[in-house]
């Protein structure tokens, strides 16, 4: 099988829909071909289980659901998430050779965790969700059809010994997120949640298109555009993973050009004249009714919001 039909087999990872069940599961691996060059997997604790453990990896735990107590060289904290979609994230962010021990406080209690080769030391770190600003991204833009919640968590401003960038996307129902369509030289990884089990959405690779649907994951190679887009109904979540290039670390993407107008906030966007449903409706209602007023999208221009 040659390269390119292997990076095509490989993009969406799929065998995980049932759910992940108690322990680890590893979804890559570091030295996988022709994946973003990272450990990446769920660990499910219950009841009344525990980790204690030292890592020679960096490594970021980010809490998708459950209570804990958690403790590092450094802390000794409670930790709790019940909404992935309504709450930002609490991650743990440890530099090499670091000690963690996670004590289950729920019945489930369910991690994301991120590792990965770094030869810099650096101490532990715990980003509560107060730390993670909420961005409202393509606010004003597009009729709202690529408004998201963007979370970093971090990137190399504040974690600069990091091998690593990490944040989430709120991807509202019916709406596109990483939009305008942009890439940038180093991999990526997006992990997919929905606000209901049989939701989906689609994601871009390139040229290719991938039905995705809960617990699958994307890999995205560098330089491959990657926009998404959430079916109508659904909220989709996604943790998203860039990794470094050791010559070439992730400062920011590019926009692909043929799309960038849509950034514009007059951008000459078509809207239809009328709106169907709504003629419908008021005939439903019966004749000497009034027709219902014709319903747009708008958004206060003052409002920022980049995309």
């Amino acid at each position: 099988m040659d390269a390119e039909h292997l990076l095509q087999r490989h993009n969406l990872i799929t065998e995980h829909r049932s759910g992940f069940g108690p322990g680890y599961t590893a979804i890559t691996r570091e030295e996988q071909e022709n994946a973003p060059g990272i450990d990446f997997g769920i660990h499910v604790l219950g009841g009344a289980d525990r980790i204690d453990q030292t890592q020679a990896k960096e490594q970021i735990w980010v809490l998708l659901e459950g209570r804990a107590r958690v403790a590092t060289n450094r802390h000794e904290i409670e930790v709790a998430r019940k909404s992935l979609f309504d709450e930002a994230p609490t991650a743990i962010h440890l530099g090499p050779d670091t000690r963690l021990r996670i004590c289950a406080q729920s019945q489930r209690v369910e991690w994301a965790v991120v590792s990965v080769r770094n030869d810099r030391r650096f101490a532990p770190r715990i980003f509560w969700p107060s730390d993670v600003e909420p961005e409202y991204r393509g606010l004003g833009l597009a009729q709202g059809t690529c408004l998201r919640n963007v979370r970093l968590i971090f990137d190399r401003s504040n974690r600069p010994d990091s091998n690593l960038v990490i944040g989430e996307v709120v991807n509202y129902p019916g709406r596109w997120s990483s939009y305008p369509p942009h890439h940038h030289a180093q991999p990526e990884l997006y992990h997919y949640r929905f606000s209901a089990p049989q939701g989906y959405g689609h994601g871009e690779v390139g040229d290719r298109v991938y039905k995705v649907m809960q617990h699958d994951t994307l890999l995205i190679p560098g330089m491959h555009d990657h926009a998404q887009v959430a079916a109508p109904g659904y909220a989709m979540y996604y943790l998203w993973i860039v990794r470094h290039l050791e010559s070439d670390p992730y400062d920011g993407f590019e926009f692909t050009a043929e799309h960038e107008w849509v950034l514009d906030r007059d951008a000459p966007i078509w809207e239809p004249n009328d709106v169907p449903y709504a003629k419908r409706r008021a005939h439903a209602r019966g004749a000497g009714e009034d027709q219902a007023p014709r319903r747009r999208w708008s958004v206060d221009p003052e409002q920022g919001g980049a995309a």
